[in-house]
């Protein structure tokens, strides 16, 4: 006689699948859109049927919040550890401070090229039906950047930190989105006479 499952068990077992399906559709949003993915898409990837898929996550709305959720605080915890390091550096060295930071924002853009193609996606007019993310995640975490910025360096006017970190997200989601891996140490060269000029700072008005 088969004895049942534990609790934990199965317990478990529905964290794998709705890790799965989670995963499977960070992957199709990334790369089709929210518009160009079904759900069955996200159900063949997951290797689990729709009804399944339905259980462990609801919808395909329910799912595609919860991949820009995981996105948004990836993102946000790479940069506020970003910012930390900025500001430790930036009264001593503004360029290095500066320059640092930009470097940490392509790292983790490399390491994660779902989070930048997710929301390049969203500048192309997809997912028009979830309108509120950019309000909820991206502008305060830009207007952080930007106050950081402009509190480390008072020489730099506010709207003018603002662009540049406007300039730096496009730039860097734009490369990380082409793949042109071979070409990053190049990249990263320009990234960081993009940022000087932008900022004003380190001989790069």
């Amino acid at each position: 006689m088969t004895e049942p499952s534990a609790p934990g068990a199965a317990q478990n077992q529905a964290e794998l699948s709705r890790e799965r399906i989670v995963a499977a559709a960070t992957a199709l949003f990334a790369e089709r859109g929210y518009d160009g993915t079904t759900t069955r898409m996200i159900a063949g990837a997951a290797g689990l049927n729709v009804a399944t898929v339905a259980y462990h996550v609801g919808g395909k709305a329910d799912l595609y919040r919860e991949v820009m959720r995981r996105a948004h605080e990836a993102e946000r915890a790479a940069v506020a550890g970003a910012l930390r390091e900025f500001g430790a550096r930036a009264g001593a060295d503004p360029a290095g401070a500066a320059v640092g930071f930009a470097d940490r924002y392509l790292d983790f853009c490399l390491e994660r090229p779902d989070v930048p193609a997710l929301w390049m996606r969203r500048w192309l007019a997809d997912a028009a039906e979830f309108a509120g993310l950019e309000e909820e995640y991206t502008r305060p975490l830009l207007e952080s950047v930007r106050d950081a910025l402009a509190a480390a360096l008072p020489e730099v006017p506010s709207e003018r930190a603002e662009l540049a970190v406007w300039t730096v997200l496009w730039t860097v989601h734009g490369f990380c989105r082409s793949m042109i891996r071979a070409q990053v140490p190049r990249f990263r060269e320009h990234l960081h006479g993009l940022v000087l000029r932008e900022l004003g700072i380190g001989g790069g008005r």
